[in-house]
Order: C-alpha cells, then sequence, then structure tokens
C-alpha cells in the first residue's frame, strides 16, 4: 500500500512562486504525476516524471511549471514560477491507484 503525502501549498501573489512536495512511502513507485482540481472544475492533468528523468507538462502550466524527483522517484517536486490566479486549485500527487489528500495552492492578491 502505498501512501503519497503533498506539501507546500499557501497563499501566494500572481507572479508569484511555490514548491509542492509529494512523498511516497510504502512501496516503489514510477511514473510520478501531479494533477490539480480547481471547485466545479474537473481534475486537470499537470505534470509528470518518469524513472528516467521524462518530463512531460499540460497545456496551461508549461514553461512555467517544473517537476523533478530524487529518492529514487520517493520524493517528486513542482516548482511553480509565474502564478496566475487560475493556477488557484487543491494540487493532487498521483501513482498507480494511490492519490495524496492534496495540497491547497492559492493565487491571490
Amino acid at each position: 500500500q502505498v501512501q503519497l503525502v503533498e506539501s507546500g501549498g499557501g497563499l501566494v501573489q500572481p507572479g508569484g512562486s511555490l514548491r509542492l512536495s509529494c512523498t511516497a512511502s510504502g512501496g516503489s513507485v514510477g511514473v510520478m504525476e501531479w494533477y490539480r482540481q480547481a471547485p466545479g472544475k474537473q481534475r486537470e492533468f499537470v505534470a509528470l516524471i518518469t524513472t528516467t528523468g521524462t518530463t512531460n507538462y499540460g497545456d496551461s502550466v508549461r514553461g512555467r511549471f517544473t517537476v523533478s524527483s530524487d529518492n529514487g522517484q520517493n520524493r517528486v517536486y513542482l516548482q511553480m514560477n509565474g502564478l496566475k490566479p487560475e493556477d488557484t486549485a487543491v494540487y493532487y500527487c498521483h501513482y498507480g491507484v494511490y492519490w495524496g489528500q492534496g495540497t491547497q495552492v492559492t493565487v491571490s492578491s
């Protein structure tokens, strides 16, 4: 049973930065993904990183967000720069059938 725990969310002004972390425990993991869900909207793909370091991003965040990992994918990061109000959402870490509890990111002046 894999557990995923996100941290690092908070309130930030437009144009600011945040770094989210996801720590995996309870087993080895593979491709790790970040998703987000804003109120009243469907969950949206944000980014992924494979065990070989290949990354991919959703169109709305490409060029602003960077996903990285260490400790054999047991910790994954999402560096978010140039944040916009439309980035406000709960951000989730995902692997296979497992989801974290989410961390709230609010971008507002």
